[in-house]
Protein backbone atom coordinates (compact mmCIF):
# COMPACT_ATOMS: atom_id res chain seq x y z
CA UNK A 1 0.00 0.00 0.00
CA UNK A 2 1.08 3.68 -1.10
CA UNK A 3 0.08 7.15 0.24
CA UNK A 4 -2.36 7.17 -2.89
CA UNK A 5 -4.29 3.77 -1.96
CA UNK A 6 -4.49 4.72 2.06
CA UNK A 7 -7.97 3.85 3.46
CA UNK A 8 -9.27 5.61 6.67
CA UNK A 9 -10.57 2.32 8.03
CA UNK A 10 -8.24 2.10 10.86
CA UNK A 11 -7.09 5.91 11.03
CA UNK A 12 -8.32 8.76 14.07
CA UNK A 13 -9.72 11.25 11.21
CA UNK A 14 -12.10 8.42 10.45
CA UNK A 15 -14.00 9.91 13.45
CA UNK A 16 -14.24 13.68 11.88
CA UNK A 17 -14.81 12.69 8.25
CA UNK A 18 -15.77 10.14 7.63
CA UNK A 19 -19.72 9.40 7.09
CA UNK A 20 -23.07 11.43 7.31
CA UNK A 21 -22.74 11.95 10.50
CA UNK A 22 -19.47 14.43 10.41
CA UNK A 23 -21.09 16.60 8.16
CA UNK A 24 -20.93 19.38 10.69
CA UNK A 25 -16.91 18.41 11.10
CA UNK A 26 -16.44 18.46 7.92
CA UNK A 27 -18.36 21.85 7.53
CA UNK A 28 -15.58 22.88 9.49
CA UNK A 29 -12.81 21.85 6.68
CA UNK A 30 -13.92 23.43 4.06
CA UNK A 31 -14.64 26.81 5.76
CA UNK A 32 -10.67 26.54 5.84
CA UNK A 33 -10.58 26.08 1.95
CA UNK A 34 -9.95 21.99 1.70
CA UNK A 35 -11.89 20.31 -0.84
CA UNK A 36 -13.40 16.78 -0.49
CA UNK A 37 -10.20 15.41 -1.56
CA UNK A 38 -8.47 16.92 0.70
CA UNK A 39 -10.81 15.92 3.77
CA UNK A 40 -10.52 12.28 2.63
CA UNK A 41 -6.71 11.87 2.46
CA UNK A 42 -5.17 11.55 6.36
CA UNK A 43 -5.10 14.33 8.13
CA UNK A 44 -0.76 14.74 9.53
CA UNK A 45 -0.36 17.08 12.39
CA UNK A 46 2.66 19.09 11.97
CA UNK A 47 3.41 20.86 15.55
CA UNK A 48 5.73 23.69 15.76
CA UNK A 49 7.79 25.10 18.43
CA UNK A 50 7.80 28.61 17.10
CA UNK A 51 7.64 31.60 19.48
CA UNK A 52 9.69 34.85 19.25
CA UNK A 53 10.89 33.92 22.49
CA UNK A 54 14.29 33.54 21.50
CA UNK A 55 16.50 32.68 17.99
CA UNK A 56 15.98 28.68 18.78
CA UNK A 57 12.57 28.61 17.41
CA UNK A 58 12.36 31.46 15.15
CA UNK A 59 13.15 29.53 12.02
CA UNK A 60 10.66 26.62 12.55
CA UNK A 61 7.17 28.51 11.35
CA UNK A 62 9.44 28.55 8.17
CA UNK A 63 10.37 25.75 8.19
CA UNK A 64 6.52 24.19 8.81
CA UNK A 65 5.82 25.83 5.13
CA UNK A 66 7.96 23.04 3.81
CA UNK A 67 7.21 19.98 5.51
CA UNK A 68 3.54 20.87 5.27
CA UNK A 69 4.07 21.10 0.85
CA UNK A 70 6.06 17.40 1.73
CA UNK A 71 2.78 15.86 2.71
CA UNK A 72 0.77 17.50 0.22
CA UNK A 73 2.84 16.34 -1.73
CA UNK A 74 3.04 12.43 -0.52
CA UNK A 75 -1.32 12.70 -0.85
CA UNK A 76 -1.92 14.07 2.84
CA UNK A 77 -3.48 16.68 4.19
CA UNK A 78 -1.24 18.89 6.98
CA UNK A 79 -2.56 21.04 9.57
CA UNK A 80 -0.26 23.46 11.41
CA UNK A 81 -0.38 23.84 14.99
CA UNK A 82 1.73 25.26 17.39
CA UNK A 83 2.75 24.85 21.01
CA UNK A 84 4.81 26.60 23.44
CA UNK A 85 8.45 26.75 24.31
CA UNK A 86 10.50 27.94 27.56
CA UNK A 87 13.90 29.06 26.12
CA UNK A 88 16.31 28.60 28.51
CA UNK A 89 18.80 30.97 27.80
CA UNK A 90 16.20 33.47 29.15
CA UNK A 91 14.84 31.86 31.59
CA UNK A 92 18.60 31.14 33.11
CA UNK A 93 19.63 32.48 36.48
CA UNK A 94 16.60 33.35 37.77
CA UNK A 95 12.83 32.06 38.68
CA UNK A 96 11.75 31.92 34.91
CA UNK A 97 14.38 28.50 34.87
CA UNK A 98 11.39 27.06 37.16
CA UNK A 99 9.48 27.15 33.85
CA UNK A 100 11.72 25.13 31.71
CA UNK A 101 11.07 21.72 32.76
CA UNK A 102 8.01 21.63 33.10
CA UNK A 103 7.34 22.82 29.70
CA UNK A 104 8.61 19.76 28.49
CA UNK A 105 5.52 18.20 29.93
CA UNK A 106 3.21 20.90 28.76
CA UNK A 107 4.34 20.64 25.38
CA UNK A 108 3.55 16.84 25.28
CA UNK A 109 0.65 17.18 27.10
CA UNK A 110 -0.79 20.16 24.63
CA UNK A 111 0.34 18.01 21.19
CA UNK A 112 -1.34 15.33 22.78
CA UNK A 113 -4.43 17.14 23.40
CA UNK A 114 -4.43 19.02 20.03
CA UNK A 115 -3.72 15.42 18.17
CA UNK A 116 -6.67 14.06 20.04
CA UNK A 117 -9.67 16.45 19.91
CA UNK A 118 -8.99 16.84 16.10
CA UNK A 119 -8.37 13.25 15.39
CA UNK A 120 -4.76 13.78 13.07
CA UNK A 121 -3.46 10.48 11.72
CA UNK A 122 0.08 11.26 12.22
CA UNK A 123 2.53 13.74 13.38
CA UNK A 124 5.11 15.68 12.18
CA UNK A 125 6.85 17.77 15.43
CA UNK A 126 9.13 21.16 15.10
CA UNK A 127 11.22 21.59 18.17
CA UNK A 128 14.13 24.16 18.95
CA UNK A 129 15.14 24.51 21.85
CA UNK A 130 16.32 22.12 24.94
CA UNK A 131 12.65 20.81 26.61
CA UNK A 132 10.89 21.06 23.44
CA UNK A 133 12.86 17.95 21.49
CA UNK A 134 12.40 15.55 24.52
CA UNK A 135 8.84 17.02 24.82
CA UNK A 136 8.02 16.94 21.21
CA UNK A 137 9.38 13.07 21.16
CA UNK A 138 7.59 12.30 24.42
CA UNK A 139 4.38 13.37 22.83
CA UNK A 140 5.08 11.46 19.43
CA UNK A 141 5.73 7.93 21.43
CA UNK A 142 3.06 7.96 23.67
CA UNK A 143 0.66 8.60 20.46
CA UNK A 144 1.85 6.59 19.09
CA UNK A 145 0.61 7.27 15.48
CA UNK A 146 3.16 7.32 12.18
CA UNK A 147 5.82 10.25 13.30
CA UNK A 148 8.61 12.22 12.27
CA UNK A 149 10.63 14.62 14.22
CA UNK A 150 12.46 17.44 13.24
CA UNK A 151 14.99 19.76 14.89
CA UNK A 152 15.03 23.47 13.83
CA UNK A 153 18.69 23.75 13.68
CA UNK A 154 21.93 25.07 15.26
CA UNK A 155 22.73 28.86 15.46
CA UNK A 156 25.92 30.25 13.86
CA UNK A 157 29.06 30.20 16.25
CA UNK A 158 29.79 34.58 16.56
CA UNK A 159 32.88 35.96 16.37
CA UNK A 160 34.84 38.15 19.11
CA UNK A 161 38.25 39.26 18.45
CA UNK A 162 38.69 37.12 15.28
CA UNK A 163 37.92 33.64 17.75
CA UNK A 164 34.77 31.96 17.20
CA UNK A 165 32.38 32.53 20.34
CA UNK A 166 28.92 30.97 21.90
CA UNK A 167 26.43 31.89 24.21
CA UNK A 168 28.38 29.72 26.52
CA UNK A 169 31.05 32.97 26.21
CA UNK A 170 28.63 35.05 27.14
CA UNK A 171 27.92 33.68 30.62
CA UNK A 172 31.16 32.51 31.72
CA UNK A 173 31.95 36.42 30.84
CA UNK A 174 29.87 37.82 33.72
CA UNK A 175 31.84 36.03 36.15
CA UNK A 176 35.19 37.60 34.23
CA UNK A 177 33.25 41.04 34.44
CA UNK A 178 32.60 40.55 38.19
CA UNK A 179 36.61 40.50 39.25
CA UNK A 180 37.25 43.37 36.68
CA UNK A 181 38.61 40.72 34.20
CA UNK A 182 36.27 41.90 31.15
CA UNK A 183 35.62 45.69 30.86
CA UNK A 184 32.13 47.05 30.22
CA UNK A 185 32.82 47.71 26.60
CA UNK A 186 34.28 44.39 25.64
CA UNK A 187 31.15 42.57 27.61
CA UNK A 188 29.04 44.90 25.73
CA UNK A 189 30.48 43.65 22.32
CA UNK A 190 30.61 39.96 22.67
CA UNK A 191 26.76 39.74 23.77
CA UNK A 192 26.00 41.61 20.40
CA UNK A 193 28.17 39.15 18.38
CA UNK A 194 27.84 36.12 20.27
CA UNK A 195 24.46 35.04 18.83
CA UNK A 196 24.43 35.75 14.73
CA UNK A 197 21.65 33.80 13.50
CA UNK A 198 18.50 32.15 13.75
CA UNK A 199 19.04 28.22 15.73
CA UNK A 200 19.68 26.86 18.83
CA UNK A 201 22.65 26.81 20.82
CA UNK A 202 25.87 25.50 18.99
CA UNK A 203 27.50 23.57 21.18
CA UNK A 204 26.78 20.29 22.31
CA UNK A 205 24.34 21.59 25.11
CA UNK A 206 21.07 20.13 25.54
CA UNK A 207 19.20 21.06 22.42
CA UNK A 208 22.42 19.70 19.95
CA UNK A 209 22.36 16.83 22.32
CA UNK A 210 19.06 15.42 22.29
CA UNK A 211 19.42 16.70 18.38
CA UNK A 212 21.81 13.74 18.04
CA UNK A 213 19.45 11.72 20.06
CA UNK A 214 16.42 12.16 17.72
CA UNK A 215 18.65 10.34 14.90
CA UNK A 216 20.45 7.99 16.55
CA UNK A 217 16.73 6.75 18.23
CA UNK A 218 15.67 6.45 15.18
CA UNK A 219 13.18 9.12 15.12
CA UNK A 220 14.37 11.66 12.51
CA UNK A 221 16.29 11.50 9.22
CA UNK A 222 19.69 11.35 9.55
CA UNK A 223 21.34 14.32 8.49
CA UNK A 224 18.17 16.00 9.12
CA UNK A 225 19.56 17.24 13.15
CA UNK A 226 22.95 18.58 12.36
CA UNK A 227 22.01 21.73 9.49
CA UNK A 228 22.35 24.53 11.22
CA UNK A 229 18.85 26.19 11.39
CA UNK A 230 19.73 28.91 8.70
CA UNK A 231 21.20 26.15 5.75
CA UNK A 232 19.18 26.25 3.22
CA UNK A 233 19.26 22.24 2.93
CA UNK A 234 16.81 22.46 5.96
CA UNK A 235 13.90 23.04 2.99
CA UNK A 236 14.73 19.97 1.88
CA UNK A 237 15.12 17.52 4.92
CA UNK A 238 11.65 19.30 6.04
CA UNK A 239 10.11 18.65 2.71
CA UNK A 240 11.28 14.99 3.07
CA UNK A 241 9.82 14.48 6.90
CA UNK A 242 6.49 15.28 5.03
CA UNK A 243 6.49 12.98 2.47
CA UNK A 244 8.05 10.01 4.63
CA UNK A 245 5.43 10.39 7.22
CA UNK A 246 2.87 9.22 4.57
CA UNK A 247 4.98 5.89 3.44
CA UNK A 248 4.66 5.47 7.98
CA UNK A 249 1.14 5.55 7.40
CA UNK A 250 0.85 3.35 4.33
CA UNK A 251 3.16 0.81 6.13
CA UNK A 252 1.87 1.59 9.56
CA UNK A 253 5.55 2.03 11.27
CA UNK A 254 4.60 3.73 14.43
CA UNK A 255 7.12 5.28 17.36
CA UNK A 256 7.12 2.68 19.83
CA UNK A 257 7.97 0.11 16.81
CA UNK A 258 11.40 2.66 16.89
CA UNK A 259 11.65 3.29 20.53
CA UNK A 260 12.43 0.21 21.86
CA UNK A 261 15.02 -0.57 24.65
CA UNK A 262 17.97 -1.12 22.00
CA UNK A 263 16.79 2.39 20.17
CA UNK A 264 17.13 3.86 23.73
CA UNK A 265 20.57 2.26 24.17
CA UNK A 266 21.13 3.95 21.09
CA UNK A 267 20.78 7.29 21.82
CA UNK A 268 22.56 7.15 25.60
CA UNK A 269 25.76 6.25 23.90
CA UNK A 270 25.50 8.91 20.96
CA UNK A 271 25.13 11.29 23.99
CA UNK A 272 27.90 9.90 25.84
CA UNK A 273 30.33 9.65 22.82
CA UNK A 274 28.85 13.32 21.99
CA UNK A 275 30.53 14.43 25.65
CA UNK A 276 26.80 15.74 25.74
CA UNK A 277 24.21 17.04 28.16
CA UNK A 278 23.56 15.35 31.41
CA UNK A 279 19.85 16.32 30.29
CA UNK A 280 19.82 13.55 28.88
CA UNK A 281 19.99 11.22 31.52
CA UNK A 282 16.41 12.96 32.48
CA UNK A 283 15.01 13.32 29.02
CA UNK A 284 15.46 9.25 27.73
CA UNK A 285 13.84 7.80 31.13
CA UNK A 286 11.15 10.04 30.20
CA UNK A 287 10.49 8.80 26.32
CA UNK A 288 11.22 5.51 27.31
CA UNK A 289 8.15 5.89 30.43
CA UNK A 290 5.75 6.93 27.22
CA UNK A 291 6.60 3.73 25.79
CA UNK A 292 6.03 1.39 28.63
CA UNK A 293 10.00 0.85 29.23
CA UNK A 294 11.67 1.47 32.02
CA UNK A 295 14.73 2.87 31.14
CA UNK A 296 16.07 5.04 34.41
CA UNK A 297 19.34 7.33 35.19
CA UNK A 298 21.33 4.12 36.14
CA UNK A 299 19.97 2.14 32.73
CA UNK A 300 21.82 5.65 30.99
CA UNK A 301 24.39 5.29 33.43
CA UNK A 302 25.38 1.94 32.30
CA UNK A 303 25.72 2.61 28.94
CA UNK A 304 27.24 5.39 29.48
CA UNK A 305 30.22 3.78 31.31
CA UNK A 306 31.10 1.63 28.53
CA UNK A 307 31.12 4.25 25.53
CA UNK A 308 34.29 5.64 24.52
CA UNK A 309 34.26 9.61 24.37
CA UNK A 310 35.02 11.09 20.47
CA UNK A 311 33.76 13.80 19.82
CA UNK A 312 35.63 17.11 20.30
CA UNK A 313 33.06 19.41 20.71
CA UNK A 314 31.83 22.00 23.26
CA UNK A 315 31.48 22.73 25.92
CA UNK A 316 34.56 19.78 26.54
CA UNK A 317 35.86 20.79 23.08
CA UNK A 318 36.26 22.93 20.48
CA UNK A 319 34.19 22.62 17.81
CA UNK A 320 30.22 23.11 17.34
CA UNK A 321 27.47 21.23 15.93
CA UNK A 322 28.12 23.40 12.47
CA UNK A 323 31.61 21.80 12.08
CA UNK A 324 30.24 18.60 13.01
CA UNK A 325 27.73 18.81 10.11
CA UNK A 326 30.72 19.89 7.39
CA UNK A 327 32.85 16.79 8.55
CA UNK A 328 29.83 14.46 8.26
CA UNK A 329 27.40 14.99 10.67
CA UNK A 330 25.43 12.97 13.15
CA UNK A 331 26.00 9.98 11.10
CA UNK A 332 29.57 10.37 10.83
CA UNK A 333 29.61 9.88 14.63
CA UNK A 334 26.84 7.02 14.66
CA UNK A 335 29.18 4.95 11.73
CA UNK A 336 32.23 4.73 13.37
CA UNK A 337 30.37 3.57 17.08
CA UNK A 338 28.40 1.10 14.74
CA UNK A 339 31.52 0.01 13.37
CA UNK A 340 33.21 -0.75 16.67
CA UNK A 341 30.59 -2.48 18.34
CA UNK A 342 28.82 0.50 20.16
CA UNK A 343 25.24 0.63 18.96
CA UNK A 344 22.22 -1.58 18.26
CA UNK A 345 22.83 -2.15 13.96
CA UNK A 346 19.03 -3.96 13.92
CA UNK A 347 16.63 -0.85 14.89
CA UNK A 348 13.93 0.19 12.95
CA UNK A 349 14.51 4.25 11.75
CA UNK A 350 11.77 6.33 10.27
CA UNK A 351 13.51 5.59 7.10
CA UNK A 352 11.39 2.34 7.25
CA UNK A 353 15.07 0.31 7.57
CA UNK A 354 17.24 0.06 10.44
CA UNK A 355 20.02 1.67 11.84
CA UNK A 356 22.69 -0.78 9.75
CA UNK A 357 21.04 0.08 6.77
CA UNK A 358 20.87 3.46 6.75
CA UNK A 359 25.03 3.68 8.07
CA UNK A 360 25.81 1.50 4.97
CA UNK A 361 26.51 4.09 2.43
CA UNK A 362 27.87 6.49 5.29
CA UNK A 363 31.76 6.71 4.71
CA UNK A 364 34.52 7.82 7.35
CA UNK A 365 35.72 11.03 6.65
CA UNK A 366 39.15 11.02 7.57
CA UNK A 367 40.32 14.61 6.46
CA UNK A 368 38.48 15.90 9.81
CA UNK A 369 39.30 15.76 13.45
CA UNK A 370 36.12 16.70 14.91
CA UNK A 371 35.29 13.16 15.23
CA UNK A 372 38.14 10.34 16.37
CA UNK A 373 37.33 6.96 15.59
CA UNK A 374 35.73 4.96 18.10
CA UNK A 375 38.76 2.87 19.00
CA UNK A 376 41.08 5.79 19.19
CA UNK A 377 39.07 7.88 21.83
CA UNK A 378 39.66 10.89 23.59
CA UNK A 379 38.75 9.00 26.72
CA UNK A 380 38.02 4.95 26.63
CA UNK A 381 34.85 5.71 28.46
CA UNK A 382 32.38 8.26 27.84
CA UNK A 383 31.57 12.07 28.34
CA UNK A 384 28.99 11.62 30.96
CA UNK A 385 28.96 9.84 34.19
CA UNK A 386 26.73 8.43 36.38
CA UNK A 387 27.27 8.40 40.44
CA UNK A 388 25.47 6.74 43.10
CA UNK A 389 26.85 6.70 47.26
CA UNK A 390 25.70 8.05 50.76
CA UNK A 391 24.59 11.40 49.71
CA UNK A 392 22.92 10.24 46.52
CA UNK A 393 20.77 6.80 46.86
CA UNK A 394 18.83 7.28 43.87
CA UNK A 395 21.93 8.62 41.64
CA UNK A 396 23.23 11.43 40.32
CA UNK A 397 25.13 12.52 37.00
CA UNK A 398 27.89 14.62 36.13
CA UNK A 399 29.47 15.26 32.54
CA UNK A 400 33.51 14.70 32.46
CA UNK A 401 33.99 15.46 28.74
CA UNK A 402 37.41 17.82 28.48
CA UNK A 403 38.34 17.24 32.31
CA UNK A 404 41.56 15.76 33.22
CA UNK A 405 40.90 15.75 37.09
CA UNK A 406 38.02 12.58 38.15
CA UNK A 407 37.93 13.48 41.58
CA UNK A 408 37.08 15.61 44.35
CA UNK A 409 36.99 16.17 48.28
CA UNK A 410 36.39 19.03 49.81
CA UNK A 411 34.03 21.13 52.78
CA UNK A 412 30.36 21.31 52.12
CA UNK A 413 29.31 24.98 51.81
CA UNK A 414 25.05 24.86 51.62
CA UNK A 415 22.93 27.09 49.88
CA UNK A 416 19.21 26.51 50.32
CA UNK A 417 18.43 28.28 46.28
CA UNK A 418 21.09 29.11 43.39
CA UNK A 419 20.45 33.30 43.84
CA UNK A 420 21.87 32.33 47.29
CA UNK A 421 24.76 30.55 45.75
CA UNK A 422 25.29 32.94 42.89
CA UNK A 423 25.38 35.95 45.16
CA UNK A 424 28.34 34.05 47.04
CA UNK A 425 29.70 33.58 44.04
CA UNK A 426 29.22 36.73 42.68
CA UNK A 427 30.57 38.40 45.75
CA UNK A 428 33.61 35.82 45.78
CA UNK A 429 32.27 34.79 49.42
CA UNK A 430 33.46 31.22 49.22
CA UNK A 431 36.84 29.55 49.40
CA UNK A 432 38.81 27.42 47.26
CA UNK A 433 38.56 23.69 47.60
CA UNK A 434 35.11 24.28 49.17
CA UNK A 435 32.07 21.84 47.63
CA UNK A 436 28.96 23.68 46.66
CA UNK A 437 25.75 23.05 47.66
CA UNK A 438 22.82 24.07 46.38
CA UNK A 439 19.74 22.16 47.42
CA UNK A 440 16.09 23.00 47.25
CA UNK A 441 15.86 22.70 43.50
CA UNK A 442 14.64 19.62 42.64
CA UNK A 443 11.70 18.80 41.05
CA UNK A 444 9.69 18.84 43.91
CA UNK A 445 11.40 21.40 46.16
CA UNK A 446 12.15 24.00 43.25
CA UNK A 447 9.81 23.40 42.33
CA UNK A 448 10.75 22.78 38.77
CA UNK A 449 14.21 21.50 39.10
CA UNK A 450 16.14 24.87 37.60
CA UNK A 451 19.39 24.57 35.58
CA UNK A 452 22.03 26.16 37.42
CA UNK A 453 24.22 28.02 34.37
CA UNK A 454 24.98 31.41 35.82
CA UNK A 455 26.31 29.64 38.87
CA UNK A 456 28.70 27.63 37.25
CA UNK A 457 29.75 30.18 34.31
CA UNK A 458 30.03 32.45 36.78
CA UNK A 459 32.78 30.62 38.66
CA UNK A 460 34.62 29.65 35.43
CA UNK A 461 34.71 33.19 34.39
CA UNK A 462 36.70 33.76 37.75
CA UNK A 463 38.86 31.17 37.20
CA UNK A 464 37.71 29.02 39.86
CA UNK A 465 36.05 26.36 37.84
CA UNK A 466 38.88 23.60 38.33
CA UNK A 467 39.27 24.65 41.91
CA UNK A 468 35.49 23.86 43.02
CA UNK A 469 33.15 21.46 42.67
CA UNK A 470 29.29 22.09 42.76
CA UNK A 471 26.23 19.43 44.26
CA UNK A 472 22.57 20.16 43.36
CA UNK A 473 19.03 18.48 43.29
CA UNK A 474 18.41 20.64 40.99
CA UNK A 475 20.16 20.28 36.67
CA UNK A 476 22.82 21.73 34.99
CA UNK A 477 22.83 23.24 31.51
CA UNK A 478 24.61 21.38 28.92
CA UNK A 479 26.74 24.11 28.81
CA UNK A 480 28.21 23.89 31.79
CA UNK A 481 31.54 22.68 32.40
CA UNK A 482 33.43 21.71 35.58
CA UNK A 483 33.08 18.93 38.48
CA UNK A 484 29.62 20.08 38.53
CA UNK A 485 27.25 17.37 39.61
CA UNK A 486 23.28 17.20 39.29
CA UNK A 487 19.99 15.45 39.87
CA UNK A 488 21.20 14.28 43.32
CA UNK A 489 18.50 12.46 44.68
CA UNK A 490 16.42 11.94 46.86
CA UNK A 491 16.19 15.30 46.46
CA UNK A 492 15.77 17.72 49.60
CA UNK A 493 12.50 18.39 49.43
CA UNK A 494 11.55 14.87 50.02
CA UNK A 495 14.07 14.30 52.78
CA UNK A 496 16.92 12.90 50.61
CA UNK A 497 20.73 13.27 52.32
CA UNK A 498 21.43 16.53 50.32
CA UNK A 499 19.33 18.11 52.59
CA UNK A 500 20.56 17.56 55.58
CA UNK A 501 24.32 18.71 54.83
CA UNK A 502 25.80 21.13 56.95
CA UNK A 503 28.94 23.13 56.39
CA UNK A 504 31.88 21.67 56.83
CA UNK A 505 30.64 17.77 56.04
CA UNK A 506 33.24 16.82 53.61
CA UNK A 507 32.10 15.46 49.99
CA UNK A 508 33.70 13.30 48.11
CA UNK A 509 33.47 12.53 44.18
CA UNK A 510 34.85 10.13 42.58
CA UNK A 511 33.59 9.92 38.66
CA UNK A 512 36.40 7.09 37.67
CA UNK A 513 34.80 4.97 40.39
CA UNK A 514 31.46 6.35 39.91
CA UNK A 515 30.17 7.68 43.60
CA UNK A 516 29.43 10.68 45.69
CA UNK A 517 29.59 10.55 49.22
CA UNK A 518 29.79 12.53 52.47
CA UNK A 519 31.52 11.44 55.53
CA UNK A 520 28.56 11.81 57.69
CA UNK A 521 27.77 8.38 59.32
CA UNK A 522 24.03 6.70 58.61
CA UNK A 523 23.13 7.24 62.58
CA UNK A 524 23.95 10.88 62.00
CA UNK A 525 22.05 11.58 59.11
CA UNK A 526 18.65 9.96 60.84
CA UNK A 527 19.87 12.09 63.91
CA UNK A 528 19.52 14.98 61.59
CA UNK A 529 16.35 13.96 59.93
CA UNK A 530 14.14 14.21 62.52
CA UNK A 531 14.86 17.47 63.18
CA UNK A 532 14.28 18.38 59.29
CA UNK A 533 11.47 20.14 57.43
CA UNK A 534 10.37 20.53 54.02
CA UNK A 535 11.22 23.97 52.66
CA UNK A 536 8.23 26.12 52.05
CA UNK A 537 8.41 27.04 48.15
CA UNK A 538 5.64 29.68 48.30
CA UNK A 539 4.04 28.52 44.87
CA UNK A 540 0.51 27.36 46.38
CA UNK A 541 -0.86 27.50 42.91
CA UNK A 542 -0.83 27.52 39.23
CA UNK A 543 1.20 25.05 37.15
CA UNK A 544 3.99 25.04 39.41
CA UNK A 545 2.24 24.02 42.35
CA UNK A 546 0.34 21.44 39.73
CA UNK A 547 3.61 20.04 38.85
CA UNK A 548 5.11 19.95 42.33
CA UNK A 549 2.25 17.91 42.89
CA UNK A 550 2.57 14.72 40.18
CA UNK A 551 5.92 14.89 39.65
CA UNK A 552 7.80 11.91 39.95
CA UNK A 553 11.88 11.65 41.06
CA UNK A 554 14.71 12.81 38.85
CA UNK A 555 16.21 9.63 38.37
CA UNK A 556 12.84 8.01 36.57
CA UNK A 557 13.12 11.21 34.20
CA UNK A 558 10.82 13.64 36.25
CA UNK A 559 7.61 12.63 34.29
CA UNK A 560 4.58 12.84 36.08
CA UNK A 561 1.64 10.39 34.88
CA UNK A 562 1.80 6.73 34.89
CA UNK A 563 3.05 6.26 31.49
CA UNK A 564 3.02 3.84 28.70
CA UNK A 565 2.76 0.65 30.95
CA UNK A 566 -0.59 1.96 32.38
CA UNK A 567 -2.20 2.46 29.14
CA UNK A 568 -6.00 1.20 28.62
CA UNK A 569 -6.55 2.12 25.25
CA UNK A 570 -3.72 3.68 22.99
CA UNK A 571 -4.80 6.77 20.20
CA UNK A 572 -3.67 5.89 17.53
CA UNK A 573 -6.12 2.56 17.94
CA UNK A 574 -9.33 4.86 18.94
Amino acid sequence: MDAKTITKTRLPSRHVTVGPDRAPHRSYLYAMGLNAAQIAQPLVGVASCWNEAAPCNIALMRQAQSVKRGVAAANGTPREFCTITVTDGIAMGHQGMKASLVSRECIADSVELTMRGHCYDALVGLAGCDKSLPGMMMAMVRLNVPSVFIYGGSILPGTFKGKPVTVQDVFEAVGKHSVGAMSDDDLLELEQVACPSAGSCGAQFTANTMATVAEAIGLALPYSCGAPAPYEIRDTFCFTSGEKVMELIARNIRPRDIVTIKALENAATVVAASGGSTNAALHLPAIAHEAGLKFDLFDVAEIFKKTPYIADLKPGGKYVAKDMFEAGGIPLLMKTLLDHGFLHGDCLTVTGRTMAENMASVKWNPDQDVVRPANKPFTATGGVVGLKGNLAPEGAIVKVAGMKNLTFSGPARCFDSEEACFEAVKARKYKEGEVLVIRYEGPRGGPGMREMLSTTAALYGQGMGEKMALITDGRFSGATRGFCIGHVGPEAQLGGPIGLLKDGDIISIDAAAGTLSCDVSGAELEKRRKTWKPREHGYGSGALWKYAQQVGPAVAGAVTHPGGAQEGVCYADI
